[in-house]
């Protein structure tokens, strides 16, 4: 039999979605097969530090009193990262999400799943990533950024949401639904970042397409409708408390053109963005038109087998351990294709 490939899953990170990050990362190590893999999970504290498993590779994420710690930067990381054949980052928002631990892996010279540097920064970024998109001809939201020092401005009515720049799950958005909530929902937004977006509503409903694949043929999953139950926005309760929201597989009320055309336009944002791996679009199908809007690309989502992603997949064909599967075999194939590249 072949040599295991030696896998590590980094979990948790320093951002506010750590807790989320910890259960996707349990999830998908619990779903690798272990007659193919040599698991390691790793978890990185919210300080930090990344905390070492020692015995049983492929338990439960160890409890920080059992494990050796590690301040990053260290010399050491990137060495502890070269040992294994490709890195698995379940790792949400900032410091995992937006392409630091992404670089990192890069100057340890180990594959890596899901997108490169490049595209973990700009789609983290939703101000940058709007304005790719704008350029590249993709529909989206109309938005200013506030950076430090910019007055308190909402060009476009009322409600209109407030978001941070840079951060994920909902974490420091509000729904403004008029103008005396607008300086709260700035600075509640600033306490997560120094750029904050304000973007008008588009009214409608909310839609989620998978991408899989490298370049030059990525493949889009059949576009999933998001149901909030717990608010009139998908907001963190529904998307994280039981109960809280469903998807619904293909959308009802979809017309075949749209479907197709929110598929195209996942593939379009994919590319546009210099994507690899994994990706799950974000998109709003507008009300009064019907015109599929672009919200966000997110380069690392919600893991679990349960979570929309992997849903998404399951109803286009392709299950939960197949798809982990893939995109280890996709972070594989496009490490060894770079090493070519001279420098």
């Amino acid at each position: 039999m072949s040599r295991r490939v030696r896998l590590a899953v980094l979990a948790g990170g320093r951002s506010s979605e750590h807790d989320i990050s910890v259960a996707s990362a349990a999830s998908v190590a619990a779903a690798l097969d272990p007659e193919r893999y040599e698991v390691r999970t790793i978890e990185i504290g919210r300080d930090g530090r990344w905390a070492l498993p020692a015995g049983d590779r492929r338990r439960e994420l160890p409890a920080r009193t059992t494990a050796e710690t590690l301040p990053v930067p260290a010399d050491s990381a990137p060495a502890t990262l070269g040992t294994v054949d490709v890195v698995l980052p379940i790792l949400h928002g900032p410091f995992g999400e937006d392409g630091t631990v992404q670089g990192l892996c890069e100057l340890a010279g180990v594959a890596y799943v899901g997108p490169g540097v490049l595209a973990s920064s700009l789609c983290m970024d939703k101000d940058v990533f709007k304005t790719l998109m704008r350029g590249a001809g993709i529909p989206v939201a109309r938005h200013v950024a506030l950076r430090l020092g910019d007055p308190v401005v909402n060009p476009f009515g009322y409600p209109v949401f407030v978001k941070p720049a840079n951060m994920g799950s909902s974490v420091g958005i509000s729904k403004v639904r008029d103008e005396s909530e607008l300086p709260e929902a700035v600075a509640a937004a600033r306490r997560h970042d120094e750029k904050v977006m304000v973007e008008e509503f588009v009214p409608g409903i909310e839609i989620e397409v998978g991408v899989l694949g490298n370049l030059p043929s990525p493949e889009a999953s059949l576009p999933g409708q998001v149901l909030a139950h717990n608010a009139d926005w998908y907001d963190w309760s529904s998307k994280y408390e039981e109960g809280g929201s469903e998807l619904v597989v293909p959308p009802p009320g979809l017309t075949d053109a749209q479907i197709d055309r929110a598929r195209a336009l996942a593939l379009a944002a994919f590319v546009a963005t210099s994507c690899e791996g994994m990706a799950r679009a974000d998109f709003f199908v507008r009300e009064t038109d019907g015109e599929v809007v672009m919200n966000e690309l997110n380069t690392i989502p919600g893991f679990t087998s349960t979570s929309f992603y992997a849903r998404l997949f399951a109803a286009s064909g392709i299950a939960y351990d197949e798809l982990l599967d893939q995109l280890i075999s996709l972070a594989l194939e496009r490490h060894e294709r770079r090493r070519s590249l001279e420098y």
